[in-house]
């Protein structure tokens, strides 16, 4: 077993990196060479802005290269819940934006050409129990009625056809979410990003961020870059010179195996129907086959703020007792990759994305941010461009962490808690 993403493992690594020092002047700075970053440098690069990435590490390093490579519409917690927290018509408009994130991922991959193996999968929300099965039929009858016909709720009769495990209880399918590589599609949008004129600069942790007359200077560990405007975007990886983000972002750990490639009736015996899945458990699971026929099951596994070598091995077999529970008949099938990232979660789960502390930024996704961070990266691109303002969470009030300062010391406790919600209800 190799503790390394299968995404970055085997996808082609970035090649077109700028070799020298970061230095210059620059219209817009972004920092961050992840999905929101690179997708926001493409669109400034087209708009004919002049534009630098600042990676601490290499393209695609954090969360980009280390999810479930789902790429799935529809709210992470159910539009309901939505509706009641955020007021009907702004519960709308983030619904309609995860349609359109799915949207922009496969326009961006039609139009620069990017091999990830983007599909149209559909999503199935699995219900663990069966009074999570009535909870999921009255969440799709409202979706269904207000924002998306495009969904469905099977029984658990009809789920056999797609999954194949005594485990569940009825699904909704959402028919419009999707699956990509995901080490291929954030190398494609870096590519794509210099192809039209960006620099990017990999190895370059900003160390020092000060305004100078209208602009700013950002000092990296390869130099000196400054830019009439600043985009954040490092989510979960956001040190501790960014302190008024780090006390409103709580980074959590989420965990990934990758089996050996399965036979075509493994394949036929475990998910018939191809698509995503997730689970209805507040600590649950979610998987889906690769493009070369492993299973890549994740899940939350350990509440932790730490993901290195041993936090993946301890949480890598607690994920593996997980899988042969769902899938009995995978019971003692070769797990190829195990690996860990650390997921940017918001105190209420919704994304935040806007200007503030002299800049602009976009992070939170919660975990259910592949195609948000796409899309939100143009998103917020047209917004320094002084384009028309599409961002759905513009205006939606963000406090700190009462008692935070960005080491998660509570998580421990949230995942005590979380486990004894799943035992009783």
């Amino acid at each position: 077993m190799q503790f390394k993403s299968y995404w970055h493992d085997t996808a082609p690594r970035f090649g077109a990196g700028a070799t020298g020092p970061a230095e210059g002047s620059y219209d817009v700075a972004v920092i961050g060479a992840g999905f929101t970053g690179l997708s926001a440098a493409l669109r400034l690069a087209k708009a004919g802005a002049r534009v630098v990435v600042l990676e601490a590490g290499s393209v695609g390093s954090g969360a980009s290269g280390r999810n479930g490579g789902h790429l799935n519409n529809g709210v992470a917690h159910g539009y309901a819940g939505a509706k009641a927290h955020l007021g009907a018509e702004r519960a709308h408009r983030l619904y309609r934006a995860y349609d359109e994130a799915v949207d922009t991922v496969e326009r961006i991959v039609r139009e620069e050409a990017i091999d990830c193996a983007f599909r149209r999968s559909g999503k199935l929300k699995l219900a663990s129990k069966p009074a999570h099965a009535d909870a999921l039929r009255r969440n799709f009858e409202l979706v269904h009625a207000e924002v998306d016909p495009d969904t469905a709720f099977l029984t658990r009769e009809e789920l056999r056809a797609e999954v194949g495990s005594d485990a569940f209880h009825g699904a909704m399918l959402s028919k419009k979410s999707g699956m990509a590589h995901m080490g291929r599609l954030v190398a494609g949008l870096a590519e794509a990003a210099v192809r039209h004129g960006a620099t990017v600069h990999e190895n370059a942790p900003v160390r020092e961020r000060l305004a100078e007359g209208g602009r700013t200077r950002l000092a990296t560990a390869r130099g000196t870059v400054t830019a009439d405007a600043v985009l954040l975007a490092t989510g979960a990886y956001t040190t501790d010179g960014f302190s008024h983000f780090r006390r409103r972002i709580i980074p959590v750990g989420s965990f990934v195996v990758a089996t050996r490639p399965l036979t075509a009736p493994e394949i036929a015996r475990t998910l018939p129907g191809d698509r995503t899945c997730v689970t209805s458990l507040n600590i649950g699971n979610y998987f889906r086959l690769a493009p070369d026929g492993r299973l890549i099951f994740g899940g939350r596994a350990r509440f932790s703020a730490t993901s290195d070598q041993t936090s993946d091995a301890r949480s890598g077999a607690i994920l593996r007792a997980g899988l042969e529970r769902i899938f009995p008949h995978l019971a003692g099938v070769g797990i190829d990759y195990c690996w860990g990232g650390l997921v940017d979660m918001t105190q209420d789960r919704f994304p935040r994305a806007g200007f503030a502390e002299g800049m602009w930024y976009a992070m939170g996704y919660s975990g259910h941010g592949a195609q948000m961070s796409v899309h939100m990266g143009q998103v917020i691109a047209d917004a320094i461009l002084g384009r028309e303002n599409r961002n759905p969470v513009d205006g939606l009030p963000w406090p700190a962490i009462a008692g935070y300062s960005g080491k998660p010391w509570f998580l421990p406790m949230v995942g005590l808690y979380f486990k004894m919600l799943d035992r009783f209800r």
